[in-house]
């Protein structure tokens, strides 16, 4: 379990985070506060692994407690304005959440918490085996009550349906309950491309490009007009 404070003004987004962080597991709430001075206060005798902080507070804002907090735990800014983003990222966040976020986006922000402190030293600095697969090399989709492992490598396209999406492989495809927008975030863009509204393709399994349509494997999909210019000019430049 990772220890996490709260420090945010606002008694409807505390009940929300709080919410969230029950709903998530991995993570044992020790305080909330509605200023950053009384965050610090407490930070003097307590150590915490993940702060949840908004930015506009009373007394003293996020960020300038960002500046002198010190040892400085995890950060994950929850903030309604998207003005500091930059800034923010310069102090070296672990995410920014832009209010009102789902349930889902505060899940995937906390997993790079997550998966940070489950590596032990060794994992961190230790080369791999000769062989081993990284964890970066697959991942785990639910389907039904099972988690099934896919490498991201044999993921040939990744298809909106509505707020699910359906993941295709050669030999299968999965209905997720992740958008679109999940995969974008998560997957490495330099092998996964948007070509369209409702397709996210890798690139790797294109065995042509024809005029507006991909093809992949036994299916062919359209370009969308948005995407098309930033698809030829990353992966069919040097082709040309």
């Amino acid at each position: 379990m990772l220890s996490c404070i709260i420090i945010e003004d606002q008694p409807l987004a505390q009940k929300v985070l709080k919410r969230y962080i029950e709903d998530m597991g991995h993570l044992e709430l020790i305080g909330t506060f509605a200023d950053a001075l009384s965050a610090l206060e407490f930070l003097k005798n307590h150590s915490v692994e993940l702060i949840f902080l908004d930015i506009h507070l009373p007394k003293i804002s996020g960020i300038d407690f960002l500046k002198i907090v010190s040892p400085r735990p995890k950060i994950i800014l929850t903030t309604a304005f998207s003005d500091y983003a930059i800034q923010s990222y310069e102090l070296d966040v672990v995410d920014y959440l832009l209010k009102p976020f789902s349930f889902e986006r505060f899940v995937q922000a906390v997993s790079k918490v997550i998966y940070t402190a489950d590596k032990t030293p060794s994992q961190q600095v230790s080369a791999p085996e000769e062989g081993a697969e990284k964890r970066e090399n697959f991942i785990f989709v639910k389907t039904g009550s099972e988690y099934q492992k896919l490498a991201i490598s044999s993921i040939q396209l990744i298809k909106a349906d509505g707020d699910y999406t359906r993941i295709f492989t050669k030999e299968k495809k999965y209905l997720v309950s992740h958008p679109l927008r999940y995969w974008l975030e998560k997957l490495d863009a330099k092998w996964f491309s948007q070509i369209h509204k409702s397709y996210l393709v890798n690139v790797q399994h294109i065995d042509k490009v024809s005029g507006n349509q991909v093809y992949v494997g036994e299916g062919i999909l359209p370009i969308g007009r948005t995407f098309k210019e930033s698809f030829f000019v990353k992966y069919l430049e040097d082709a040309s």
